[in-house]
């Protein structure tokens, strides 16, 4: 029986966005014996030829599809990425008749919901870098495969979820990192992706992380890290993001993830960016960032009035966010502060004063996203479900709501606190504030929405490096 494994990555939006995920993978099934080639069509103009050409080139044992995204989250734009992505995984079962196989980070937020939409038999929800290797190895000697950790397989006409059960991350070695073409990701998406740690514990009460990546922290070995560092920049790769939830989280591997990359003596040699949370963010962390080469941090601070901040289930407060931006500012980061406007409880009285704190503590950039995309699973959507019912008569719900109850297609809250208008209201706020952006296509030059956001891609063609929103500061000024 075949040992080839075929690795899809459907994620067509640009700028493209590395699929890490699928690197990790090809070097695990790689350990395991299996051959793994990926089919990345990010770059294709043509999936439907490119699909063609590579199912002709043989029978493969299962193909494996990542799921990167379900909807781009943005309530101006309510693009469901999952349609496209299903347009691909039916061309590929055209012309194949070996089991198709669903994973990835939007695939693990709702992963029945995912497979049914598709028409796919089963999918792996979690870490794939051990469930992956043993589903093929089964698969090939024709055993017993429906107890793998993390899968979820139709069974009659109903879905069955096996446990997730997630292995020891630090044991992992990841480095090299060879499946992809990791120096055209580079050319065409301004960066290439990696990743320090996986899952997380904080609170935020419409946050999808924890329902995707677990709620239990599993950090990488530090030392592995740097060395995934070393042999991309080894490749021409220069620039680079994190992928983590927070970086931050816990403080001291952070710490330690920085010094292995000075140890390796990469911190003239690169440069990166990172998420985080504003807290806990202290003197000795900015300094190993900025010593390891770190640029630029997006800040995920949600709010900037208290009582919005414990509705998010925030742990830090509106005051703490002037000591993070004096940290970054003094350690020389450019840095973004991203708001989420418009959870329950929002008025215009809460927006203006958050706004204004932006004004006066004055990062390089605020991202503003209007409407709060609700998964199903989170503390947000039972609290909605409970206290106001999940109803087209609910005045704070917008987007696909009919025949939607498992939340799969975009639906958002939006406080009716607001009024009307709000847009035009938080326009007037900004006024001609260059460093406001906002996640609309209505004001091009505002528009911080990734997908398909065309300034951005022609300043990645013209030889613009580093995070999205870092690029859109440069190009703006």
């Amino acid at each position: 029986m075949s040992k080839k494994i075929l690795l899809v990555n459907p994620n067509i939006m640009k700028p493209v966005v590395t699929p890490v995920a699928l690197d990790y993978l090809a070097l695990a099934l790689e350990e395991n014996g299996f051959s793994p080639e990926v089919l990345d069509l990010a770059f294709s103009d043509d999936p439907r030829k490119e699909i063609e050409q590579w199912m002709g080139r043989g029978e493969y044992l299962l193909t494996a599809v990542t799921v990167r995204n379900i909807d781009d989250s943005y309530f101006a734009s309510q693009d469901f990425c999952l349609e496209r992505t299903k347009e691909i995984i039916d061309q590929i079962r055209e012309r194949t008749e070996t089991p198709i196989l669903l994973g990835g980070v939007g695939f693990s937020i709702q992963p029945e919901l995912t497979l049914a939409y598709s028409g796919v038999e089963m999918g792996v929800k979690g870490e794939g870098e051990w469930s992956l290797p043993q589903l093929a190895e089964r698969l090939a000697k024709r055993k017993e495969f429906k107890n793998v950790w993390g899968l979820i397989f139709n069974e009659k006409e109903s879905y069955r979820r096996i446990p997730v059960r997630y292995g020891p991350l630090q044991d992992l070695r990841l480095w090299r990192r060879e499946a992809l073409d990791n120096l055209r990701y580079l050319k065409e998406g301004g960066m290439v992706g990696f990743e320090s740690k996986r899952g997380c514990d904080q609170k935020c009460t419409y946050c999808a992380d924890p329902l995707s990546k677990g709620r239990i922290i599993r950090c990488r070995n530090p030392e592995d890290v740097a060395a995934e560092l070393a042999h991309l920049y080894q490749m021409g790769v220069d620039h680079f993001h994190t992928c983590d939830s927070e970086f931050n989280i816990p403080e001291s591997h952070a710490i330690e993830v920085c010094r292995q990359i000075v140890r390796k003596k990469l911190d003239r040699k690169i440069r990166w960016y990172a998420y985080a949370t504003p807290t806990p963010f202290s003197e000795e962390l900015a300094h190993w960032m900025e010593q390891a080469g770190c640029v630029g941090i997006d800040f995920g601070v949600d709010h900037g009035n208290d009582h919005m901040l414990k509705r998010l289930g925030r742990a830090h407060k509106a005051e703490d966010l002037e000591k993070t931006a004096r940290l970054a500012r003094k350690h020389g980061f450019s840095f973004m502060f991203d708001l989420l406007l418009g959870g329950p409880g929002e008025t215009r009285e809460t927006v203006q004063e958050t706004l204004e704190l932006m004004k006066r503590v004055s990062p390089d950039r605020v991202g503003i996203s209007l409407g709060v995309r609700i998964y199903r699973g989170t503390a947000l959507a039972r609290k909605i479900i409970r206290e106001e019912g999940f109803a087209e008569k609910n005045k704070n719900l917008q987007g696909v709501i009919r025949g939607n109850a498992g939340m799969l297609l975009p639906i958002f809250y939006l406080s009716s606190g607001l009024g009307e208008d709000v847009e035009g209201f938080i326009e007037k706020q900004i006024a001609a504030d260059s460093r406001f952006l906002m996640g609309s296509r209505k004001n091009v030059e505002r528009n911080y929405n990734y997908n398909e956001n065309s300034r951005l891609m022609e300043a990645i063609k013209q030889g613009y490096r580093g995070a999205f929103w870092d690029i859109l500061r440069r190009i703006g000024n």
